[in-house]
């Protein structure tokens, strides 16, 4: 397969999906947005492995299959369309072969755990699943700073908060918890009351306090962005716009009074456009 052949593949992969992150990556230059692209569509591959599995598959086998094609990547000749480009864009940008590792391993937890009792435990997997995502876009975006760094890092744990927020029902419904149990029993709100999806003043109470949570991040996040020159800023613009349409999801929850258990609170695409428009502009002409 060729370069060609399997970016074309990776950007029809990641239009497919639908995600929030696809109308960021519009507003990238070419070269960046194939990039991008790729490494979307090796983290959506990699999590279906275990949350979509096909019907057959051993979702186990299915991760050592991408950890061998990721070896093949940074030594030897991967064989599926994802890994070919991959391959491609980690020459070219100088990836760390340790982030994908790490996002694997993250992936790979929900496997093992349906539950977390303290926020440490929760924090590590929030930081393989989505902060080391993070990390890897700036490797495309050209800012690798320390303080970059603490952006992505900072940034990924409020965008995966923000997901758990979100999802808390449809966990639920799949009997798995992802708020800390620790405090569940802190806000006196039995692992049996979310698992049946009730709603009360102690749910409510805790999904308030989980919330203050992810606007710490968000706020870690923008006093990063704000210490860095303004050419690094403008080149995490893609972000910033993720922020935006993350940050109003979460919004979202907290005006809804934390109405998680029924339809699941998005934005529209003309929403996330205009955002994504708002933050773009803002951008280039401040």
């Amino acid at each position: 397969m060729t370069i060609s052949e399997a970016q074309a593949y990776c950007t029809a992969y990641t239009k497919k999906s639908g995600s929030n992150f696809y109308y960021s990556f519009l507003f990238l230059p070419k070269a960046k947005r194939d990039a991008m692209y790729t490494v979307y569509a090796f983290c959506k591959a990699v999590d279906s492995a275990v949350d979509e599995p096909v019907a057959g598959s051993n979702p186990k086998d299915e991760l050592k299959h991408w950890r061998e094609e990721l070896d093949a990547v940074y030594s030897g000749t991967p064989t599926t369309p994802i890994m070919v480009c991959l391959a491609h864009h980690v020459k070219t940008l100088g990836i760390p072969k340790a982030y994908f590792e790490e996002l694997i391993k993250g992936v790979e937890m929900d496997l093992f755990n349906n539950r977390y009792v303290t926020f440490d435990e929760l924090s590590l997997y929030c930081y393989r699943v989505a902060s080391v995502v993070g990390l890897i876009c700036l490797h495309v975006f050209g800012v690798t700073s320390a303080r970059a760094q603490d952006y992505a890092v900072a940034l990924g744990m409020a965008f995966q908060l923000t997901n758990i927020l979100r999802d808390v029902g449809t966990d639920a419904a799949e009997r798995r918890i992802y708020l800390p149990l620790d405090d569940l029993q802190k806000w006196n709100y039995p692992e049996k009351a979310l698992l049946n999806r009730s709603y009360s003043a102690e749910f409510r109470a805790l999904m308030e306090y989980e919330a203050s949570r992810a606007h710490h991040y968000y706020k870690r996040a923008d006093a990063a962005l704000k210490e860095l020159p303004p050419q690094e800023r403008r080149a995490l613009t893609v972000a910033e716009i993720m922020r935006g349409i993350y940050s109003r999801i979460l919004e979202r929850i907290e005006r809804s009074n934390y109405q998680v258990f029924g339809p699941r609170i998005t934005l529209s695409t003309t929403q996330r456009i205009v955002i994504a428009l708002r933050i773009w502009l803002r951008s280039r002409f401040s």
